[in-house]
Protein backbone atom coordinates (compact mmCIF):
# COMPACT_ATOMS: atom_id res chain seq x y z
CA UNK A 1 0.00 0.00 0.00
CA UNK A 2 1.66 3.11 -1.17
CA UNK A 3 -0.44 5.81 0.54
CA UNK A 4 1.13 7.22 3.63
CA UNK A 5 -1.79 9.58 4.64
CA UNK A 6 -5.28 8.84 4.92
CA UNK A 7 -7.91 10.58 2.30
CA UNK A 8 -9.39 13.67 3.59
CA UNK A 9 -13.00 11.62 3.11
CA UNK A 10 -11.73 9.41 6.32
CA UNK A 11 -13.42 10.51 9.35
CA UNK A 12 -12.87 9.50 13.03
CA UNK A 13 -15.64 10.89 15.20
CA UNK A 14 -14.48 9.67 19.02
CA UNK A 15 -12.64 11.48 21.86
CA UNK A 16 -8.74 10.20 21.51
CA UNK A 17 -7.65 6.94 23.03
CA UNK A 18 -4.50 6.37 24.66
CA UNK A 19 -2.28 4.55 22.12
CA UNK A 20 -4.89 5.10 19.35
CA UNK A 21 -2.28 6.48 17.11
CA UNK A 22 -0.14 3.16 16.77
CA UNK A 23 -3.26 1.79 15.13
CA UNK A 24 -5.26 4.40 13.04
CA UNK A 25 -2.04 5.39 11.21
CA UNK A 26 -2.64 7.49 8.30
CA UNK A 27 -1.74 4.00 6.12
CA UNK A 28 -4.45 1.84 7.79
CA UNK A 29 -6.88 4.53 7.89
CA UNK A 30 -6.45 4.96 3.88
CA UNK A 31 -6.47 0.85 3.90
CA UNK A 32 -10.03 1.00 5.35
CA UNK A 33 -11.12 3.02 3.30
CA UNK A 34 -10.28 1.43 -0.03
CA UNK A 35 -11.55 -1.76 1.53
CA UNK A 36 -14.88 0.34 1.96
CA UNK A 37 -14.92 2.00 -1.39
CA UNK A 38 -14.99 -1.34 -3.19
CA UNK A 39 -16.64 -3.39 -0.90
CA UNK A 40 -19.64 -1.82 1.68
CA UNK A 41 -21.75 -1.13 -2.24
CA UNK A 42 -22.01 -4.82 -2.30
CA UNK A 43 -22.30 -5.87 1.66
CA UNK A 44 -25.06 -3.36 1.52
CA UNK A 45 -27.21 -5.57 -1.51
CA UNK A 46 -26.53 -8.90 -0.18
CA UNK A 47 -28.24 -7.39 3.46
CA UNK A 48 -31.30 -6.39 1.32
CA UNK A 49 -30.92 -9.96 -0.52
CA UNK A 50 -31.14 -11.52 3.49
CA UNK A 51 -34.54 -9.30 3.92
CA UNK A 52 -36.15 -10.80 0.57
CA UNK A 53 -35.24 -14.15 1.93
CA UNK A 54 -36.65 -13.34 4.95
CA UNK A 55 -39.97 -12.91 2.59
CA UNK A 56 -39.59 -15.74 1.08
CA UNK A 57 -39.44 -17.79 4.02
CA UNK A 58 -42.49 -16.30 5.67
CA UNK A 59 -44.43 -16.95 2.77
CA UNK A 60 -43.60 -20.52 2.35
CA UNK A 61 -42.22 -22.00 5.49
CA UNK A 62 -39.72 -23.82 4.40
CA UNK A 63 -36.15 -24.03 2.86
CA UNK A 64 -34.20 -26.44 0.70
CA UNK A 65 -30.81 -27.04 -0.85
CA UNK A 66 -30.54 -24.84 -3.93
CA UNK A 67 -31.54 -26.26 -7.31
CA UNK A 68 -28.82 -23.58 -9.12
CA UNK A 69 -25.52 -24.90 -6.99
CA UNK A 70 -26.22 -28.41 -7.14
CA UNK A 71 -23.51 -28.87 -9.37
CA UNK A 72 -20.71 -27.47 -6.68
CA UNK A 73 -22.23 -30.09 -4.59
CA UNK A 74 -21.94 -32.91 -6.98
CA UNK A 75 -18.76 -32.13 -7.76
CA UNK A 76 -16.56 -34.94 -5.87
CA UNK A 77 -13.17 -33.37 -7.37
CA UNK A 78 -12.86 -29.97 -5.60
CA UNK A 79 -11.30 -29.63 -2.16
CA UNK A 80 -10.41 -26.44 -0.14
CA UNK A 81 -6.60 -25.54 -0.06
CA UNK A 82 -4.16 -27.53 2.24
CA UNK A 83 -4.39 -26.41 5.55
CA UNK A 84 -1.05 -24.45 7.25
CA UNK A 85 0.87 -26.16 10.18
CA UNK A 86 -0.40 -24.15 12.62
CA UNK A 87 -3.97 -24.91 12.21
CA UNK A 88 -3.44 -28.92 11.92
CA UNK A 89 -4.45 -29.70 15.47
CA UNK A 90 -7.30 -27.51 16.49
CA UNK A 91 -8.67 -30.14 19.55
CA UNK A 92 -9.27 -27.13 22.02
CA UNK A 93 -10.49 -24.18 21.06
CA UNK A 94 -10.78 -20.70 23.85
CA UNK A 95 -12.89 -17.87 22.96
CA UNK A 96 -12.67 -14.22 24.33
CA UNK A 97 -12.85 -10.73 24.16
CA UNK A 98 -9.78 -9.80 23.52
CA UNK A 99 -9.32 -7.37 26.83
CA UNK A 100 -5.61 -6.98 27.87
CA UNK A 101 -6.23 -9.79 30.69
CA UNK A 102 -8.51 -12.38 27.91
CA UNK A 103 -5.54 -11.75 25.74
CA UNK A 104 -3.28 -13.28 27.97
CA UNK A 105 -4.58 -15.98 29.60
CA UNK A 106 -5.94 -17.14 26.33
CA UNK A 107 -2.44 -17.13 24.55
CA UNK A 108 -1.50 -19.10 28.32
CA UNK A 109 -4.39 -21.19 28.50
CA UNK A 110 -2.90 -24.73 26.81
CA UNK A 111 -5.86 -24.58 23.87
CA UNK A 112 -4.08 -24.70 20.49
CA UNK A 113 -6.53 -22.13 19.45
CA UNK A 114 -7.73 -18.80 20.34
CA UNK A 115 -11.00 -17.05 19.26
CA UNK A 116 -10.20 -13.71 19.68
CA UNK A 117 -13.30 -12.45 19.67
CA UNK A 118 -14.03 -8.51 18.25
CA UNK A 119 -18.06 -9.86 17.36
CA UNK A 120 -20.30 -11.87 20.13
CA UNK A 121 -18.02 -11.71 22.96
CA UNK A 122 -16.88 -7.76 22.57
CA UNK A 123 -19.42 -4.85 23.60
CA UNK A 124 -18.34 -2.82 20.89
CA UNK A 125 -17.35 0.95 22.41
CA UNK A 126 -14.68 2.65 20.47
CA UNK A 127 -12.08 1.59 23.55
CA UNK A 128 -12.66 -2.07 22.99
CA UNK A 129 -12.50 -1.81 18.92
CA UNK A 130 -8.98 -0.04 18.97
CA UNK A 131 -7.74 -0.83 22.23
CA UNK A 132 -8.46 -4.77 21.42
CA UNK A 133 -6.41 -4.24 18.23
CA UNK A 134 -3.29 -2.68 20.56
CA UNK A 135 -3.60 -5.34 22.69
CA UNK A 136 -3.17 -8.30 19.74
CA UNK A 137 -0.22 -6.07 18.27
CA UNK A 138 1.47 -5.73 21.89
CA UNK A 139 1.09 -10.04 22.34
CA UNK A 140 2.48 -10.56 18.91
CA UNK A 141 5.51 -8.83 20.15
CA UNK A 142 5.52 -10.50 23.08
CA UNK A 143 5.14 -6.98 24.96
CA UNK A 144 1.87 -7.36 26.73
CA UNK A 145 1.39 -7.36 30.49
CA UNK A 146 -1.29 -6.38 32.81
CA UNK A 147 -2.41 -5.58 36.95
CA UNK A 148 -5.49 -5.98 38.04
CA UNK A 149 -6.52 -2.93 39.69
CA UNK A 150 -8.92 -4.44 41.72
CA UNK A 151 -6.98 -7.85 42.89
CA UNK A 152 -2.99 -6.12 42.11
CA UNK A 153 -2.61 -9.47 40.65
CA UNK A 154 -0.21 -9.45 37.16
CA UNK A 155 -0.28 -11.16 34.49
CA UNK A 156 2.25 -12.20 31.09
CA UNK A 157 2.88 -14.57 28.69
CA UNK A 158 4.74 -17.35 29.96
CA UNK A 159 8.50 -16.84 28.45
CA UNK A 160 8.82 -20.51 27.28
CA UNK A 161 5.19 -21.82 26.51
CA UNK A 162 3.42 -22.22 23.14
CA UNK A 163 1.01 -19.95 22.61
CA UNK A 164 -2.35 -20.60 21.40
CA UNK A 165 -2.29 -19.51 17.66
CA UNK A 166 -4.83 -16.69 17.02
CA UNK A 167 -7.93 -16.75 14.83
CA UNK A 168 -9.84 -13.56 14.56
CA UNK A 169 -13.52 -12.92 14.90
CA UNK A 170 -14.91 -9.81 13.24
CA UNK A 171 -18.31 -8.18 13.66
CA UNK A 172 -20.78 -9.46 11.31
CA UNK A 173 -21.80 -8.03 7.92
CA UNK A 174 -24.98 -6.09 9.59
CA UNK A 175 -22.86 -4.18 12.23
CA UNK A 176 -21.59 -0.55 11.53
CA UNK A 177 -18.85 1.61 13.27
CA UNK A 178 -20.08 4.46 13.86
CA UNK A 179 -17.14 6.35 14.83
CA UNK A 180 -15.50 5.87 11.27
CA UNK A 181 -16.66 7.22 8.08
CA UNK A 182 -15.60 7.77 4.29
CA UNK A 183 -17.44 9.99 1.98
CA UNK A 184 -19.78 10.71 4.59
CA UNK A 185 -20.54 6.65 5.29
CA UNK A 186 -20.30 4.79 8.03
CA UNK A 187 -17.60 1.94 7.80
CA UNK A 188 -19.05 -1.46 8.16
CA UNK A 189 -18.02 -2.97 11.21
CA UNK A 190 -16.64 -6.06 9.60
CA UNK A 191 -14.08 -4.39 7.40
CA UNK A 192 -13.01 -2.18 9.95
CA UNK A 193 -12.07 -5.03 12.51
CA UNK A 194 -10.55 -6.91 10.09
CA UNK A 195 -9.12 -4.42 8.27
CA UNK A 196 -7.02 -2.63 11.04
CA UNK A 197 -5.74 -6.18 12.21
CA UNK A 198 -4.98 -7.27 8.62
CA UNK A 199 -3.01 -4.63 7.98
CA UNK A 200 -0.98 -4.38 11.39
CA UNK A 201 -0.77 -8.16 11.68
CA UNK A 202 -0.37 -9.94 8.52
CA UNK A 203 3.14 -9.75 7.67
CA UNK A 204 4.37 -10.28 11.45
CA UNK A 205 2.14 -13.49 11.59
CA UNK A 206 3.84 -15.10 8.12
CA UNK A 207 7.07 -13.88 9.55
CA UNK A 208 6.47 -16.22 12.89
CA UNK A 209 5.38 -19.17 10.71
CA UNK A 210 1.18 -18.31 11.06
CA UNK A 211 -0.81 -16.09 9.55
CA UNK A 212 -3.74 -13.80 9.21
CA UNK A 213 -6.53 -16.58 10.36
CA UNK A 214 -10.17 -15.43 10.83
CA UNK A 215 -13.60 -16.70 11.94
CA UNK A 216 -16.55 -15.13 10.25
CA UNK A 217 -19.49 -14.69 11.98
CA UNK A 218 -23.06 -14.83 10.54
CA UNK A 219 -23.08 -15.51 7.23
CA UNK A 220 -26.31 -16.27 5.66
CA UNK A 221 -25.23 -17.62 2.19
CA UNK A 222 -22.76 -18.39 0.03
CA UNK A 223 -22.64 -14.99 -2.01
CA UNK A 224 -21.66 -13.49 1.64
CA UNK A 225 -19.04 -15.83 1.92
CA UNK A 226 -17.90 -14.97 -1.91
CA UNK A 227 -17.77 -11.23 -0.82
CA UNK A 228 -15.29 -11.75 2.34
CA UNK A 229 -12.83 -13.65 -0.45
CA UNK A 230 -12.69 -11.40 -2.50
CA UNK A 231 -11.88 -9.31 0.53
CA UNK A 232 -9.00 -11.11 1.25
CA UNK A 233 -7.63 -11.24 -2.57
CA UNK A 234 -7.60 -7.94 -2.86
CA UNK A 235 -6.00 -7.34 0.64
CA UNK A 236 -3.19 -9.59 0.37
CA UNK A 237 -2.36 -8.03 -3.42
CA UNK A 238 -3.08 -4.36 -1.77
CA UNK A 239 -0.60 -5.20 1.04
CA UNK A 240 2.03 -7.55 -0.61
CA UNK A 241 0.78 -10.41 0.82
CA UNK A 242 0.80 -13.84 -0.81
CA UNK A 243 -2.54 -15.13 -2.06
CA UNK A 244 -3.62 -17.88 0.33
CA UNK A 245 -2.30 -16.63 3.30
CA UNK A 246 -5.50 -15.78 4.85
CA UNK A 247 -7.04 -18.90 6.11
CA UNK A 248 -10.98 -18.21 7.31
CA UNK A 249 -13.51 -20.77 9.31
CA UNK A 250 -16.82 -20.16 8.81
CA UNK A 251 -19.70 -20.28 11.71
CA UNK A 252 -22.44 -22.23 10.16
CA UNK A 253 -24.86 -20.43 12.90
CA UNK A 254 -27.82 -19.51 10.55
CA UNK A 255 -30.15 -21.67 9.45
CA UNK A 256 -30.13 -20.59 5.81
CA UNK A 257 -26.39 -21.01 5.86
CA UNK A 258 -26.80 -24.72 6.67
CA UNK A 259 -28.25 -25.58 3.47
CA UNK A 260 -25.08 -23.28 2.36
CA UNK A 261 -22.21 -24.88 3.96
CA UNK A 262 -20.26 -26.74 0.52
CA UNK A 263 -21.48 -23.74 -1.42
CA UNK A 264 -19.57 -21.59 1.72
CA UNK A 265 -16.50 -23.79 1.54
CA UNK A 266 -16.45 -23.73 -2.72
CA UNK A 267 -16.38 -19.94 -2.32
CA UNK A 268 -13.55 -19.26 0.22
CA UNK A 269 -11.64 -22.51 -1.21
CA UNK A 270 -8.43 -21.14 -1.63
CA UNK A 271 -8.97 -19.31 2.08
CA UNK A 272 -10.94 -22.00 3.66
CA UNK A 273 -9.96 -24.17 6.94
CA UNK A 274 -13.15 -25.11 8.16
CA UNK A 275 -16.69 -24.78 9.82
CA UNK A 276 -17.79 -24.64 13.30
CA UNK A 277 -21.34 -25.60 14.31
CA UNK A 278 -23.12 -23.00 16.93
CA UNK A 279 -25.84 -23.67 18.77
CA UNK A 280 -27.54 -20.41 20.33
CA UNK A 281 -26.92 -17.80 17.58
CA UNK A 282 -28.36 -21.14 15.33
CA UNK A 283 -31.62 -21.25 17.51
CA UNK A 284 -32.08 -17.67 17.26
CA UNK A 285 -31.99 -17.42 13.60
CA UNK A 286 -34.35 -20.38 13.17
CA UNK A 287 -37.12 -18.51 15.74
CA UNK A 288 -35.79 -15.28 13.40
CA UNK A 289 -35.91 -16.33 10.34
CA UNK A 290 -40.28 -18.52 11.08
CA UNK A 291 -41.17 -16.80 13.49
CA UNK A 292 -44.79 -16.24 11.73
CA UNK A 293 -44.61 -20.02 10.28
CA UNK A 294 -47.38 -21.41 13.07
CA UNK A 295 -46.44 -23.83 15.74
CA UNK A 296 -44.26 -25.96 14.10
CA UNK A 297 -41.06 -23.80 14.48
CA UNK A 298 -41.95 -22.63 18.18
CA UNK A 299 -39.10 -23.91 20.05
CA UNK A 300 -38.90 -24.76 24.00
CA UNK A 301 -36.85 -23.26 26.24
CA UNK A 302 -33.38 -22.71 25.15
CA UNK A 303 -31.87 -25.04 27.57
CA UNK A 304 -33.86 -27.50 27.06
CA UNK A 305 -32.65 -27.99 23.53
CA UNK A 306 -29.69 -30.13 23.44
CA UNK A 307 -27.55 -31.05 20.42
CA UNK A 308 -28.86 -34.02 20.57
CA UNK A 309 -32.30 -33.10 19.53
CA UNK A 310 -32.85 -34.50 16.18
CA UNK A 311 -32.95 -31.52 13.89
CA UNK A 312 -29.73 -30.07 15.68
CA UNK A 313 -27.82 -33.92 14.96
CA UNK A 314 -28.73 -33.49 11.35
CA UNK A 315 -27.29 -29.82 11.57
CA UNK A 316 -23.93 -31.01 13.17
CA UNK A 317 -23.46 -34.37 11.32
CA UNK A 318 -24.27 -33.21 7.50
CA UNK A 319 -21.36 -30.25 8.74
CA UNK A 320 -18.65 -33.20 9.77
CA UNK A 321 -19.76 -35.00 6.13
CA UNK A 322 -19.54 -32.01 4.34
CA UNK A 323 -16.33 -30.15 5.87
CA UNK A 324 -14.52 -33.86 5.91
CA UNK A 325 -15.53 -34.58 1.80
CA UNK A 326 -14.15 -31.03 1.42
CA UNK A 327 -10.56 -31.81 3.09
CA UNK A 328 -11.96 -28.85 6.00
CA UNK A 329 -11.90 -28.81 9.57
CA UNK A 330 -15.25 -29.20 11.72
CA UNK A 331 -14.79 -27.41 14.87
CA UNK A 332 -17.76 -28.41 17.48
CA UNK A 333 -19.55 -26.01 19.73
CA UNK A 334 -19.05 -24.04 23.13
CA UNK A 335 -18.78 -25.16 26.43
CA UNK A 336 -19.83 -22.16 28.81
CA UNK A 337 -20.07 -23.36 31.81
CA UNK A 338 -17.61 -21.42 34.22
CA UNK A 339 -16.22 -23.55 37.14
CA UNK A 340 -17.60 -22.59 40.56
CA UNK A 341 -15.10 -21.60 43.32
CA UNK A 342 -17.55 -22.10 45.55
CA UNK A 343 -19.87 -25.26 45.03
CA UNK A 344 -18.41 -28.34 44.26
CA UNK A 345 -21.34 -30.17 43.34
CA UNK A 346 -22.53 -27.70 40.37
CA UNK A 347 -18.89 -28.68 39.47
CA UNK A 348 -19.05 -31.99 39.38
CA UNK A 349 -22.94 -31.88 37.48
CA UNK A 350 -21.81 -29.59 35.09
CA UNK A 351 -18.38 -30.46 34.48
CA UNK A 352 -20.22 -34.10 33.65
CA UNK A 353 -22.48 -32.83 31.23
CA UNK A 354 -19.15 -30.95 29.45
CA UNK A 355 -17.55 -34.21 28.89
CA UNK A 356 -20.52 -36.05 27.69
CA UNK A 357 -20.71 -33.17 24.91
CA UNK A 358 -17.27 -33.53 24.35
CA UNK A 359 -16.90 -37.17 24.06
CA UNK A 360 -20.12 -36.73 21.70
CA UNK A 361 -18.40 -34.02 19.29
CA UNK A 362 -15.30 -36.48 19.25
CA UNK A 363 -16.98 -39.90 18.23
CA UNK A 364 -19.23 -38.02 15.51
CA UNK A 365 -15.92 -36.89 13.79
CA UNK A 366 -15.44 -33.61 14.58
CA UNK A 367 -11.82 -31.97 14.66
CA UNK A 368 -11.61 -30.09 17.77
CA UNK A 369 -14.22 -28.07 20.03
CA UNK A 370 -14.48 -25.02 22.19
CA UNK A 371 -14.62 -24.19 25.70
CA UNK A 372 -15.06 -20.77 27.16
CA UNK A 373 -12.58 -21.37 30.49
CA UNK A 374 -9.44 -22.17 30.48
CA UNK A 375 -10.29 -25.06 33.53
CA UNK A 376 -12.25 -26.60 30.54
CA UNK A 377 -9.20 -26.85 28.35
CA UNK A 378 -8.00 -30.13 30.04
CA UNK A 379 -11.22 -31.75 29.94
CA UNK A 380 -11.84 -30.71 26.21
CA UNK A 381 -8.15 -32.02 25.23
CA UNK A 382 -8.49 -35.28 27.29
CA UNK A 383 -12.01 -36.31 24.84
CA UNK A 384 -10.50 -35.60 21.68
CA UNK A 385 -6.70 -37.11 22.65
CA UNK A 386 -8.91 -40.14 23.34
CA UNK A 387 -10.17 -40.55 19.49
CA UNK A 388 -7.22 -38.35 18.43
CA UNK A 389 -4.03 -39.58 20.02
CA UNK A 390 -1.30 -38.28 18.09
CA UNK A 391 -3.26 -36.91 15.28
CA UNK A 392 -3.97 -33.57 14.78
CA UNK A 393 -7.84 -34.50 13.21
CA UNK A 394 -10.08 -36.71 12.00
CA UNK A 395 -10.15 -35.56 8.62
CA UNK A 396 -9.62 -39.35 7.09
CA UNK A 397 -13.67 -39.80 8.83
CA UNK A 398 -15.63 -39.00 5.94
CA UNK A 399 -18.96 -39.90 7.09
CA UNK A 400 -20.20 -40.98 4.00
CA UNK A 401 -23.43 -43.01 5.79
CA UNK A 402 -24.62 -39.62 6.76
CA UNK A 403 -27.63 -38.15 4.69
CA UNK A 404 -29.44 -35.18 5.28
CA UNK A 405 -32.76 -34.07 3.61
CA UNK A 406 -33.92 -30.13 3.75
CA UNK A 407 -36.80 -31.46 6.01
CA UNK A 408 -34.53 -32.40 8.54
CA UNK A 409 -32.64 -29.23 9.04
CA UNK A 410 -36.68 -28.35 10.25
CA UNK A 411 -37.65 -30.97 12.28
CA UNK A 412 -38.07 -28.53 15.18
CA UNK A 413 -41.35 -30.18 15.79
CA UNK A 414 -39.94 -33.17 16.57
CA UNK A 415 -38.99 -31.77 20.28
CA UNK A 416 -40.95 -33.31 22.76
CA UNK A 417 -39.99 -29.98 25.42
CA UNK A 418 -42.26 -27.27 25.33
CA UNK A 419 -41.86 -23.41 26.62
CA UNK A 420 -42.27 -23.42 30.40
CA UNK A 421 -42.85 -20.51 32.83
CA UNK A 422 -39.51 -21.01 34.11
CA UNK A 423 -38.41 -20.45 30.57
CA UNK A 424 -39.76 -17.27 30.42
CA UNK A 425 -38.31 -16.15 33.90
CA UNK A 426 -34.52 -17.36 32.88
CA UNK A 427 -35.16 -16.05 29.28
CA UNK A 428 -35.61 -12.54 31.43
CA UNK A 429 -33.11 -12.84 33.86
CA UNK A 430 -30.55 -13.52 31.61
CA UNK A 431 -31.47 -10.93 28.87
CA UNK A 432 -31.70 -8.50 31.36
CA UNK A 433 -28.36 -9.21 32.97
CA UNK A 434 -26.33 -9.61 29.78
CA UNK A 435 -27.51 -6.46 28.65
CA UNK A 436 -26.87 -4.05 31.47
CA UNK A 437 -23.25 -5.51 31.23
CA UNK A 438 -23.24 -5.02 27.20
CA UNK A 439 -24.11 -1.28 27.81
CA UNK A 440 -21.32 -0.55 30.60
CA UNK A 441 -18.68 -1.87 27.67
CA UNK A 442 -18.79 -5.99 28.55
CA UNK A 443 -19.51 -8.50 25.94
CA UNK A 444 -18.55 -11.91 27.81
CA UNK A 445 -20.55 -12.32 31.10
CA UNK A 446 -20.27 -14.99 33.83
CA UNK A 447 -24.09 -15.47 34.35
CA UNK A 448 -25.54 -18.14 36.52
CA UNK A 449 -22.50 -20.14 36.18
CA UNK A 450 -22.34 -19.82 32.41
CA UNK A 451 -20.34 -17.78 29.74
CA UNK A 452 -22.66 -15.65 27.86
CA UNK A 453 -22.54 -13.05 24.57
CA UNK A 454 -24.46 -11.51 22.77
CA UNK A 455 -25.67 -14.68 21.05
CA UNK A 456 -27.65 -15.36 24.68
CA UNK A 457 -29.31 -11.70 24.76
CA UNK A 458 -30.61 -12.42 20.94
CA UNK A 459 -32.02 -16.27 21.72
CA UNK A 460 -33.72 -15.06 25.31
CA UNK A 461 -35.32 -11.83 23.75
CA UNK A 462 -36.67 -13.92 20.45
CA UNK A 463 -37.89 -16.85 22.63
CA UNK A 464 -39.86 -13.85 24.91
CA UNK A 465 -41.42 -12.72 21.08
CA UNK A 466 -41.95 -16.02 20.10
CA UNK A 467 -43.89 -17.39 22.52
CA UNK A 468 -45.97 -13.96 22.83
CA UNK A 469 -46.87 -13.66 19.17
CA UNK A 470 -47.77 -17.85 19.24
CA UNK A 471 -49.27 -16.87 22.23
CA UNK A 472 -48.23 -20.14 24.11
CA UNK A 473 -49.82 -21.82 26.90
CA UNK A 474 -47.50 -22.83 30.14
CA UNK A 475 -47.47 -25.48 31.90
CA UNK A 476 -49.39 -23.57 34.85
CA UNK A 477 -51.99 -22.03 32.79
CA UNK A 478 -50.62 -18.55 32.22
CA UNK A 479 -50.28 -17.58 28.41
CA UNK A 480 -47.31 -15.96 26.97
CA UNK A 481 -48.46 -12.45 26.70
CA UNK A 482 -46.90 -8.72 27.20
CA UNK A 483 -48.38 -8.25 30.50
CA UNK A 484 -46.86 -11.44 32.12
CA UNK A 485 -43.49 -10.93 30.29
CA UNK A 486 -43.88 -7.27 32.11
CA UNK A 487 -44.75 -8.31 35.12
CA UNK A 488 -41.93 -11.25 35.01
CA UNK A 489 -39.55 -8.23 34.07
CA UNK A 490 -40.71 -6.00 36.67
CA UNK A 491 -40.38 -8.47 39.68
CA UNK A 492 -36.78 -8.90 38.23
CA UNK A 493 -35.78 -5.82 38.46
CA UNK A 494 -36.81 -5.56 41.95
CA UNK A 495 -34.79 -8.52 43.05
CA UNK A 496 -31.82 -7.04 41.67
CA UNK A 497 -32.00 -3.76 43.67
CA UNK A 498 -33.08 -5.89 46.93
CA UNK A 499 -29.78 -8.22 45.97
CA UNK A 500 -27.41 -5.50 44.70
CA UNK A 501 -28.54 -2.44 47.30
CA UNK A 502 -29.19 0.84 46.43
CA UNK A 503 -26.16 2.25 45.94
CA UNK A 504 -24.95 -0.36 43.15
CA UNK A 505 -27.97 -0.64 41.31
CA UNK A 506 -27.64 2.92 41.02
CA UNK A 507 -24.48 2.95 39.45
CA UNK A 508 -25.48 0.04 36.98
CA UNK A 509 -27.57 0.63 33.87
CA UNK A 510 -30.53 -1.45 34.96
CA UNK A 511 -33.39 0.54 33.82
CA UNK A 512 -32.18 0.91 30.64
CA UNK A 513 -31.46 -2.74 30.24
CA UNK A 514 -35.16 -3.62 31.65
CA UNK A 515 -36.39 -1.23 28.78
CA UNK A 516 -33.83 -2.50 25.71
CA UNK A 517 -35.15 -5.47 26.20
CA UNK A 518 -39.10 -5.25 26.55
CA UNK A 519 -39.09 -2.65 23.65
CA UNK A 520 -37.33 -5.93 21.11
CA UNK A 521 -38.96 -8.50 22.96
CA UNK A 522 -42.68 -6.90 22.91
CA UNK A 523 -42.78 -4.86 19.64
CA UNK A 524 -44.82 -5.89 17.20
CA UNK A 525 -41.87 -5.60 14.61
CA UNK A 526 -39.23 -7.70 15.78
CA UNK A 527 -35.61 -6.16 15.38
CA UNK A 528 -33.43 -8.74 13.07
CA UNK A 529 -30.50 -7.80 15.60
CA UNK A 530 -30.61 -6.71 19.25
CA UNK A 531 -27.54 -4.93 18.89
CA UNK A 532 -28.33 -2.24 16.14
CA UNK A 533 -30.70 -0.50 18.72
CA UNK A 534 -28.76 -1.38 21.90
CA UNK A 535 -25.40 0.61 20.01
CA UNK A 536 -26.93 3.64 20.51
CA UNK A 537 -26.81 3.27 24.04
CA UNK A 538 -23.36 2.90 24.27
CA UNK A 539 -21.58 5.86 25.65
CA UNK A 540 -18.35 5.45 23.80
Amino acid sequence: MSATAPSPAVVVDAEPLPRQEEVLTGEALAFLAELHRRFAPRRSELLERRARRREEIARTASLDFLPETAAIRDDDTWRVAPCPDALLDRRVEITGPTDRKMTINALNSGARIWLADFEDALSPTWENVVLGQVNLIDAYTRDIDFTDPASGKSYALRPDAELATVVMRPRGWHLEERHLEVDGEKVPGALVDFGLYFFHNARRLLETGKGPYFYLPKLESHLEARLWNDVFVYAQDALGVPQGSVRATVLIETITAAYEMEEILYELRDHASGLNAGRWDYLFSIVKNFRDCGPKFVLPDRNSVTMTAPFMRAYTELLVRTCHRRGAHAIGGMAAFIPSRRDEEVNKVALEKVRADKDREAGDGFDGSWVAHPDLVPLCRASFDAVLGERPHQKDRLREEVEVRAADLLAVDSLEARPTSAGLVNAVQVGMRYIEAWLRGLGAVAIFNLMEDAATAEISRSQIWQWINAGVEFENGEKATPELARKVAAEELGNLRAELGEEAFAAGRWQEAHDLLLKVALDERYEEFLTLPAYGHLAA
